[in-house]
């Protein structure tokens, strides 16, 4: 049985990483679920849902370059865990807001901002443990195979948080509190010291090394640009609140399908490319991909049916798979490994702005014109930003296969 496992599997840290991811995966997922329902709840009105995004967002910009110094120079699966517990605290938090009644939105709002913290200070070392535990020629596999857990625990964390929610909505809060201390043990187990950057001076120049790299590298900014503008725009899934109870009328188990949809097409689209990593050019795949996903927005933002909502989700979910794969596989390959953590830091600030930030985006422009035009507005500027990258971010265009890259110069 073993020997099908992919071959990044049979890495013993890698395959403890793995579990944290999907256990952290589950558990966060299940939190926006409950989240959601009952934010929306208090004042049914789409803005608090990205005021919650906001929150979450702002400590992210503010903290992205300590953080990534942090994960070049502090033993990484140390910072990670430290973060999970947090994440277990504020699983706490949330059953004791929920037995007060869950009335007032501050506390959400306060919890987004404590959840936003440990993000930021933990997902640039998060991100950087790949490449330093698994050797180049697997780096792909293991990229989705990271994407895989995540989707995994996506498609049965939403669903499952739903369904929970319905019966005991602090049950939910005590499940993931469990699976983020499960998280936070294995990737404990890590037995590997990962190779970190030598004590610097901290000054300006060593914590802004990230985004002076991404800058000079080209190929590398038009793709991570590029997710931060069209998922920013053109992603609104933040919307699904709106849509399970006041467009398709499905109740808490449908949203909890809708935010499902995503991942189950992520998950195919993984699985697959843990299997038979990509071997078409990576640059015109991905802005073909970015364009795909604007266009299924648009179907989910006219539809009125279920069946046809879920499957618009689910075909967005594959594209963008696929577009993280490229992106994240980038910026692991061409970043040389003292610089891994910087760069993932201000790689997750643009990937925290496409989400929490986008979120608010989403929110606020339904509140301004409608949901659902304001769903379909933001998948036809993604097709028009896919569109026009080609042009601004030519050598993005010009990027050949992925097994061809090689670490840039600092």
């Amino acid at each position: 049985m073993r020997h099908r496992l992919p071959a990044a599997l049979h890495l013993r840290d890698f395959a403890l990483l793995w579990i944290s991811s999907l256990a952290n995966g589950l558990a966060l997922q299940m939190l926006v679920v409950a989240i959601g329902w009952q934010v929306y709840a208090i004042h049914r009105n789409p803005l608090d849902l990205g005021f919650v995004g906001l929150a979450e967002f702002v400590p992210l910009p503010i903290l992205a370059l300590p953080a990534g110094q942090l994960a070049d120079r502090v033993e990484r699966r140390i910072v990670v865990a430290a973060g999970l517990a947090v994440q277990v605290a504020i699983a706490a938090v949330l059953v004791v807001i929920t037995l007060s009644g869950a009335h007032k939105l501050w506390p959400f709002l306060t919890i987004a901002v404590a959840a936003g913290i440990a993000s930021a200070v933990t997902n640039p070392a998060g991100r950087a443990l790949t490449p330093e535990i698994v050797p180049p020629e697997l780096l792909p596999g293991a990229v989705a195979l990271r994407s895989v857990a995540n989707q995994a625990g996506i498609v049965v964390g939403p669903a499952l948080g739903g369904v929970i929610f319905a019966v005991e909505p602090v049950t939910v809060y005590i499940t993931a509190a469990s699976l983020f201390l499960v998280a936070c043990v294995t990737i404990l187990g890590v037995t590997a010291r990962v190779a970190v950057a030598p004590a610097t001076e901290l000054n300006w120049r060593n914590l802004s090394a990230g985004i002076g790299f991404i800058v000079r590298t080209r190929m590398l900014l038009g793709a991570i640009s590029l997710d931060l503008v069209a998922v920013l725009l053109g992603d609104s899934i933040a919307l699904a609140p709106v849509f399970a109870r006041t467009i398709l009328d499905v109740g808490p188990v449908g949203l909890g399908a809708l935010r499902t949809a995503p991942s189950v097409g992520a998950l195919v689209a993984g699985l697959l490319l843990t299997r038979k990593p990509l071997h078409y050019r990576a640059g015109p795949t991905l802005l073909a991909v970015v364009g795909a996903f604007g266009a299924m927005m648009i179907v989910f933002g006219l539809s009125r049916s279920l069946p046809l909502s879920l499957a618009a989700l689910a075909v967005s979910g594959f594209v963008d798979m696929i577009s993280m794969n490229i992106r994240a596989t980038t910026v692991l390959l061409v970043t040389p490994p003292e610089l891994q953590g910087r760069v993932s830091a201000v790689e997750w600030v643009f990937i925290s702005a496409s989400n929490e930030l986008g979120a608010f985006e989403s929110g606020a422009v339904a509140r301004l014109i409608g949901t659902v035009p304001a769903v379909v507005a933001g998948g036809a500027v993604m097709i028009g930003v896919a569109s026009s990258w080609r042009r601004l971010f030519p050598s993005l265009a010009r990027m050949g296969r992925l097994d061809e890259l090689q670490p840039e110069p600092v």
